[in-house]
This record gives structure tokens, C-alpha cells and sequence, in this order.
């Protein structure tokens, strides 16, 4: 999947930031309110103060539409575009009232979404001269995942499973209540559709060797070291898509991209990304 085929649908777009404002806003910004008049109009500047791949151009602009439809913003930059430490990233004019009671919550949106995709990137260009790709995994935050998930693409990166219902990965409780991975492969077969693919989550190279025999689509090394790792490639050959997850770092994806898997998969991507530091300037 590359960075533009997942669209962030305006409706959900829409849904998400009238909540995030009604979460943020509650009875009123009582000091906005106190201070500003309704009718005064306000420039600002929505500058970068580090490096980054920027990311959250439409949820930035939907949380000002919602509060006046006639904020007029002009981004310099696109989702996923890189920017550097002094851009200004967008112009903004507008109602100096709704500028300033969306500004965290947009802020908020941009500052996480261009962290995730700053450190995607940083992922995906060490290991840009191999043929593994850096992949996301289901630990999102809640009621986020669309949004995180655009960011891992605007990042460089690809996705994983969107939710339970994309593919079957058998992983090791699913193994201990089956039996043994021969047996859970043998029951999702008969139940889902012929479209599915099959992943089976594997600790030990005796469990690689079984899941070769059950003839899955997907082995996950999971947790494993590098020798372990070589060895599963050379049983594998080619005879499965080959993916390694657990304790990935910036510090060892590249030994793990040269044993010549097909995918490396990591939490890290959202977990160990900070936000990305813009801000708003009037």
C-alpha cells in the first residue's frame, strides 16, 4: 500500500474533530470569550521549530472550518512532504475567536501525525537498500487508528493489518488453545474465505518448519535472533511472505533488513514517536 491509497474520508475527518472540540471547548473558552470581540480577524503562521515529514493537512484545516467555514488557510507544504526547522508550513487569516479556541486541538492533530510520519521515515531510510519494508502493527491508540495509520504511509512506510477482519494471524494463545499450529490452520481454513491470507506467528525454528508444512502465506519470526533469523529464511525459500517483529530498533532494523526478509513490522512507529514541534504564530 503506498502513501495515497488510504483515503481519510471527510465525513470521519468531520465526526472526529467535532468531538475533539467538544472535548476541548466544553461550555465555552471562557477566557477567549472574556477577551477577544467576536468580530475581530487575526493573521497567523503555522511554523516548524525542527525537522520533520509533515503530516495532517486536512484535520488541521476541517477543526477552523467547523469553527467559522471563512478561516482561509493556505498550506505551503503537503502531507508528507519534508520541512525544516523555520518553515512556515501555512498561512492562516481569519476570526481571531475561532483561531484561538481551534489552535490546540489542530495543533494537536498535527504535532502527532507529523511525529508518527518523522519517524516512520527515519525507519524506512535505513533500510532503504534492502528489500524489507517497514510495517506498522494493531497497537493504536484507540478511536486513532485511521489517522496513525495515515501517517506510517505519508512516513514512507507501509500497514498492516487495518483490523482483525483483514487477515488471519495465529499467534501463540490462539496455538496453546488449537493444540498446535497445524490444527489452527486446519480450523480458519474451513471457516474463512479463499480471499484471506494466512499468518501464523512463530518463536522457534521447529514452529517455522510446521507452519512450512501447514503451508500458510505468512510466517512472523517472532522475537527471534539474527541467526535464528537466517536459519528460517534459508528453511523458508521463498515458500512464504517473511516477517519479523518483536524489539526492532532504529539501532538493528538494518541486520535485520540484510537476512532478506520481506517485512519488519514494529510498534515503534507510533510508540516511540514524539510530537512533531509546531506551532501557531499570530
Amino acid at each position: 500500500m503506498n502513501k495515497h491509497t488510504l483515503i481519510l474520508n471527510d465525513f470521519v475527518i468531520e465526526s472526529h474533530v467535532k468531538n475533539a472540540l467538544n472535548e476541548d471547548i466544553g461550555f465555552g473558552d471562557i477566557t477567549t470569550d472574556s477577551i477577544v470581540s467576536k468580530d475581530k480577524t487575526t493573521k497567523a503562521f503555522l511554523n516548524t521549530r525542527e525537522d520533520g515529514i509533515f503530516c495532517g493537512v486536512k484535520l488541521f484545516r476541517k477543526v477552523f472550518e467547523v469553527l467559522d467555514k471563512n478561516i482561509k488557510i493556505e498550506f505551503c507544504f503537503n502531507d508528507g512532504d519534508a520541512i525544516k526547522k523555520g518553515d512556515t508550513v501555512a498561512k492562516i487569516e481569519g476570526n481571531t475567536n475561532a483561531l484561538l479556541k481551534g489552535e490546540r486541538t489542530a495543533l494537536n492533530y498535527i504535532q502527532k501525525l507529523s511525529g508518527i510520519s518523522t519517524h516512520t521515515n527515519k525507519y524506512v531510510e535505513k533500510i532503504k537498500e534492502y528489500k524489507a519494508k517497514v510495517v506498522d502493527t494493531r497497537k493504536n491508540t484507540p478511536g486513532f487508528r485511521l489517522f496513525e495509520k495515515y501517517a506510517i504511509l505519508q512516513g514512507g512506510g507501509s500497514i498492516h493489518r487495518f483490523n482483525l477482519s483483514d487477515c488471519v494471524m495465529i499467534k501463540d494463545n490462539h496455538i496453546k488453545y488449537a493444540g498446535s499450529i497445524t490444527k489452527a490452520v486446519e480450523l480458519v481454513k474451513s471457516q474463512i474465505s479463499h480471499t484471506h491470507k494466512i499468518e501464523v506467528e512463530c518463536d522457534t525454528i521447529k514452529q517455522v518448519i510446521e507452519a512450512l508444512n501447514a503451508k500458510v502465506n505468512i510466517i512472523m519470526l517472532d522475537n527471534m535472533e539474527i541467526s535464528d533469523i537466517e536459519k528460517s529464511v534459508k528453511l523458508i525459500n521463498d515458500n512464504a511472505i517473511i516477517e519479523v517483529s518483536g524489539k526492532v530498533t532504529l539501532e538493528n532494523i538494518e541486520k535485520i533488513a540484510k537476512t532478506n526478509v520481506d517485512i519488519i513490522s514494529t510498534s515503534s512507529l507510533i510508540n516511540k514517536a514524539h510530537t512533531l514541534d509546531l506551532g501557531l504564530d499570530f
